[in-house]
């Protein structure tokens, strides 16, 4: 038997607003664009770049001058430009992923507030109004963090790959 979120996702994302109030629902966005960036720029690392590296190294291997300095600023623009495709979108990711916990404290701030503002009218600390808002609270620091760990890996890997990959192809492009 699978589990209610394999089975019915909208319902559990609903049954996650519900619990962890709007805030979750952002939380949920960030969670798909973050998503959204890293299955990108697999594709782009899995397809696109060994495309675009290997038509700059054909431009660059049919070049007869390649000693002055204009064709080494030639080879230094080549070798950016297919670094910044590299890195395109990865400040984006870098920012969404340290977001998602502060957007987690967001909510844990509402929750908490919501459990104060039911203590204050019932005049007295009765567990059964304050659980909700604990509920409410809990739910999104969860989120939060849970989404934000998913992504550390991705960015790591993104950065150390655009890096490896940019020193690699200033070796290709030989003088």
């Amino acid at each position: 038997m699978l589990p209610d979120f394999v089975t019915d996702p909208l319902g559990s994302l609903g049954d996650m607003r519900e619990l962890g109030g709007p805030v979750v629902m952002w939380i949920f966005a960030a969670c798909i664009a973050m998503w959204t960036i890293v299955l990108e720029r697999i594709w782009y690392f899995r397809v696109v770049l060994p495309q675009d590296r290997a038509r700059l190294l054909v431009q660059w291997e049919q070049r007869t001058d390649r000693q002055t300095w204009a064709s080494r600023q030639i080879r230094t623009a080549m070798i950016s430009q297919l670094n910044e495709g590299m890195t395109r979108n990865l400040h984006l990711l870098r920012v969404l992923v340290p977001m998602c916990p502060l957007l987690g404290l967001i909510g844990t701030v509402i929750g908490m507030l919501s459990v104060f503002d039911s203590m204050a009218a019932l005049g007295s600390a009765d567990a059964r109004s304050m659980a909700t808002g604990v509920s409410e609270a809990m739910v999104c620091t969860l989120m939060g963090l849970a989404v934000s760990i998913s992504g550390l890996y991705p960015v790591y890997y993104f950065r150390r790959t655009a890096h490896m990959q940019t020193e690699k192809l200033a070796d290709r492009f030989g003088f």
